[in-house]
């Protein structure tokens, strides 16, 4: 999903972008995990940032 930058809110906060680098980066940062394993979550169950952030704190 391509992240619309002129929608912001709860909404978009909600989301997380595979589509952006910065967003991927700062949910790699986030979980001490690398780029690669956070693209891998990000894909797997999409935009929805509960369910990534769920995925990625099982894997520290």
């Amino acid at each position: 999903m391509v992240d619309d930058k002129s929608k912001r809110g709860a909404t978009d906060r909600n989301r997380i972008s595979a589509s952006q680098p910065y967003e991927v980066a700062y949910f790699a940062t986030k979980h001490g995990i690398s780029t690669e394993a956070a693209l891998q979550i990000i894909k797997k169950y999409g935009s929805d940032r509960d369910a990534a952030d769920k995925a990625a704190s099982k894997l520290k």
